[in-house]
């Protein structure tokens, strides 16, 4: 329906505009991005050579949480996401907490997507200030993001086809090495460090890799914006979520090969080096790739950041102001406009490696909270009954893995990650008291003051409804 002349577009509801093919490119593009690209030689260090056995132990234990993500977005198909759900399951204080963590987590990771931008592999093609370039390259992100949700997806289609192109690049340099008799196949089959068992070093490295497949989680934040999201939904995510961890394993099998471990674990372009150990492909080509990818995580995680926004101000989490959108673009500018404004200071102070760590344990707690949901919210018999349903031991088997991979987390990160989390709970509080002030300020209205001409004590005059009193 077309705005009225000077409407603001608040509370206007989301353009539903995204296809299936659509959305498994959002999803596809958001988990293949800058993560694969830098550690697959911290995951070599961790666990050996077999990179591909913990890369295939992190899919499984995301496919967890996103069943329970599915079950969710198609039963509550909102902006929101993790939120949202909380706060249908506990309450507005968790979820203000879980949207906090996520929001969190977000605009810090946009933040550090910037600052890797406008590092070494620009660095490889030109010479410019790194703060000047993260500022604008946001600020550009955020025009993008405010022009439609349809015209950044179709952005984000022709990127991940680049990016997933330079991963392919990878897979048959490293076939390459190996048919020519410089690699080592060997070295797939070595799990385990000098100081941890197999075991032990494919839990460690799975924790790592962990990281190269969030992403699917932001998904949820556009469901509102999906034509037919029952059907639709699942079928992206799980799609997405296979296609990328074939992907990872076929990369990590082929940089192991390729290039010794010691070599990757040393690297911080891992990749970089399968490039050129096989020589005969520029390393400007590929920088230019692993730019676009860099760019495309940080459009799409930026798009998940200002619609959870958007959402948690909607559920009365945040202010109300940023519930406004583009009367006719209809997206949410206020809510990117804040996400991008926080994002860029982060980028410009250079404080993102501080709380860059902290990223995974956030989302663990966000995907704690959502896999108990799905079974909270089941008892919910309002909800549409054509969505998607996970069996029961999925979301169990998901909030149990969280615990197992939050144990895996070194204690200066938890450290960072407390207060944080501190901070979360604080201002959740904080909107809760605000909250119950409110209803008890409109339930308990002001009394009328008495006229001014009417002595103290005297009764009030009544109207007997014929004119007089």
């Amino acid at each position: 329906m077309p705005s009225r002349p000077g409407d603001t577009g608040a509370h206007q509801p989301l353009r539903q505009v995204l296809t299936t093919r659509l959305l498994y490119f959002f999803i596809l593009g958001d988990v293949l991005g800058a993560g694969v690209y830098v550690l697959i030689g911290e995951v070599a260090a961790k666990s050996g050579g077999g990179v591909w056995v913990p890369l295939t132990c992190a899919l499984l234990l995301a496919l967890l949480t996103a069943a329970s993500y599915a079950e969710l977005a198609t039963k509550y198909p909102r902006a929101g996401g993790a939120s949202h759900y909380a706060t249908r399951a506990y309450g507005p204080a968790v979820g203000f907490f879980a949207g906090y963590c996520m929001l969190a987590a977000g605009i810090v990771s946009v933040a550090a997507l910037a600052r890797g931008f406008a590092g070494d592999y620009l660095a490889a093609l030109v010479s410019v200030p790194v703060v000047l370039v993260a500022v604008v390259f946001l600020v550009l992100l955020a025009l993008l993001n405010a022009r439609g949700i349809r015209e950044s997806t179709r952005l984000n289609t022709l990127a991940t086809l680049v990016e997933t192109g330079g991963l392919l690049l990878i897979v048959g340099l490293g076939a390459w090495i190996v048919l020519r008799g410089d690699g080592d196949v060997g070295r797939l089959t070595q799990l385990g460090t000098e100081s941890a068992s197999p075991a032990a070093a494919v839990l460690a490295g799975a924790v790592l890799a962990y990281y190269s497949f969030v992403g699917f989680e932001t998904s949820v934040n556009v469901a509102e914006e999906t034509l037919d999201p029952a059907r639709s939904y699942p079928r992206a995510l799980f799609g997405a979520l296979a296609t990328a961890g074939l992907m990872y394993a076929a990369v990590g099998a082929a940089a192991s090969a390729a290039v010794p471990t010691a070599t990757l674990a040393a690297s911080d372009g891992p990749l970089l080096e399968v490039v050129r150990a096989a020589g005969g492909v520029p390393p400007r080509l590929f920088a230019f790739i692993a730019l676009v990818a860099v760019a495309n995580g940080a459009l799409l995680t930026g798009i998940m950041s200002s619609r959870l926004a958007y959402g948690m101000a909607r559920e009365g989490l945040l202010p109300a102001f940023l519930t406004r959108v583009l009367p006719h673009r209809r997206t949410p500018w206020a809510a990117i406009a804040a996400t991008t404004v926080v994002s860029a200071l982060l980028a410009a102070t250079g404080e993102v490696d501080v709380l860059a760590g902290t990223l995974v344990l956030l989302l663990l707690v966000v995907f704690f909270i959502v896999n108990t949901a799905a079974l909270v919210l089941r008892r919910d018999r309002s909800a549409p009954a054509d969505h998607f349903r996970a069996p029961t031991v999925v979301p169990v088997l998901g909030a149990l893995s969280c615990v197992v991979l939050a144990t895996q987390i070194e204690a200066g990160v938890w450290a960072r990650g407390l207060v944080l989390m501190g901070v979360g709970a604080g201002l959740g509080v904080l909107m809760l008291l605000l909250r119950r002030r409110g209803r008890r300020t409109e339930a308990d209205p002001a009394p009328a003051p008495a006229p001014a001409d009417r002595p103290a004590g005297a009764p009030f005059a009544v109207d007997d409804g014929n004119g007089k009193k």
